[in-house]
């Protein structure tokens, strides 16, 4: 097998089934908006919330696939007047005309659409980026460690990238599956008759099965044929775990800043003894993450952010004139759906997550409007009335800070 041929039966996967699947009909009804990449995300985690979007601004989507972070960021650039550019690199052409004609549905001309592998970076003359986004790719290379190394080499020394790979926990059921495929469906059988005999098992898998008992694998229920494929017939296909992430980062000369959603990799998150949370809970980023993804089990995927910046690149609310802003979410119908003394509640994917939040938070919220400081939001709620001291509100707007953002509705930002 030759270097390239890996990496030429995934082009021909992508060209048969363009993943996701995606209408650019569509783009007239919704901007579909997801994480990492989005540019609040980019802002608060990469840039301490202080980019500056009067300043040219390249953002690079590697792996492009048929568009979601490439529409949202380049979208999401225009709606803020920012001069900046986003450039897509995917091997399939038949993915690359599917965000193409997404792209031309809404009128965007910020985007430099290139059919490549992004291995090639290195020596493609395509200059420098603030920002790389790799959703869904290294794990489908034969090296991914050589894809980020080749994704380090184009990033600027302040840059930062986002990256989603699986995970080797969430995922379990699905490669004992992907073995047994590769004898019902080997690779000299034609996509469609792989694909029905993937649907024939999963039929008639016994009660026992690993997969069966997984129920939030569903990429094959959701995301139709192409779903399907790429998650159980896919040719190249890794799972990693939190500290083999962090490994693979700093071997390409990166430092992982964040996960996402922040809650998920909380040991307290999962943990009711107090005397064990407040020791997991008290260990660095690494390996705090580490222990609550061994103790919830249920990780499928691992979005991260990672720079190359030596210094603190995540916003924090120590400084009263950060900005907060909600992520697609309106603040008065939040405040209004808090009812007193009833917690915040998320699921995570099976785990029941609640978070008591403090008195004043219905009042705080209605008052984030992506404008106010928390210095002017204490002013705001001041001229209402019935305020306590300043001590006291901003306890209670770091205890909703540290709540929100742990499930991604809230980040801040700076003025520039």
């Amino acid at each position: 097998m030759t270097v390239s041929q890996p990496l030429d039966e995934v082009r021909a996967q992508y060209e048969a089934l363009p993943y996701p699947p995606r209408d650019p009909r569509d783009e007239a009804l919704r901007l579909i908006t997801g994480t990492p990449s989005h540019i609040l995300e980019v802002n608060h985690y990469l840039f301490s919330g202080r980019l500056n979007f009067n300043r040219p601004f390249r953002a690079l989507v590697a792996g492009g696939g048929t568009g979601d972070a490439c529409i949202m960021l380049a979208q999401q650039l225009v709606d803020r007047r920012c001069p900046g550019e986003v450039v897509y690199i995917d091997l399939s052409a038949a993915s690359r005309a599917v965000c193409e004609a997404r792209a031309k549905a809404r009128g965007l001309r910020n985007i430099n659409f290139i059919t490549g592998s992004l291995l090639d970076l290195p020596t493609m003359p395509i200059g420098q980026f603030d920002y790389i986004d790799c959703t869904g790719v290294l794990h489908h290379l034969p090296d991914p460690a050589a894809g980020l190394k080749a994704l380090a080499s184009v990033l600027q020394p302040d840059g930062g990238v986002g990256v989603m790979l699986y995970g080797q926990y969430g995922r379990t059921g699905v490669y004992p599956l992907q073995e047994l495929l590769r004898t019902l469906a080997p690779k000299s059988m034609a996509i469609g008759d792989r694909i029905a005999m993937a649907k024939r098992l999963i039929r008639f898998l016994p009660t026992t099965n690993l997969f069966r008992r997984n129920p939030y694998l569903n990429d094959h229920v959701t995301a139709g044929d192409a779903g399907l494929y790429d998650l159980l017939l896919h040719s190249i296909d890794r799972a990693y775990t939190v500290p083999e992430i962090a490994a693979l980062a700093s071997d390409a000369g990166l430092r992982v800043v964040a996960f996402l959603e922040p809650v998920r990799y909380e040991p307290a998150t999962y943990m009711s003894d107090p005397i064990i949370a407040r020791q997991a809970s008290a260990l660095p980023l690494i390996e705090r993450a580490a222990f609550a993804e061994r103790l919830s089990g249920n990780l499928r995927t691992h979005v991260f952010y990672a720079t190359r910046a030596g210094f603190d690149t995540v916003a924090r609310p120590e400084d009263t004139q950060s900005i907060p802003v909600l992520r697609e979410m309106d603040a008065h119908k939040l405040a209004a759906g808090l009812q007193p003394g009833a917690p915040l509640v998320a699921n995570l994917d099976g785990f029941p997550w609640r978070a008591q939040l403090p008195a004043l938070a219905p009042r705080i919220i209605s008052q984030i409007d992506g404008r106010k400081s928390v210095a002017e939001i204490y002013t705001a709620l001041g001229a209402q009335g019935g305020l306590p001291h300043w001590e006291d509100f901003y306890a209670q707007f770091e205890d909703l800070y540290l709540k929100l953002n742990g499930v991604n509705h809230l980040l801040l930002r700076f003025r520039t």
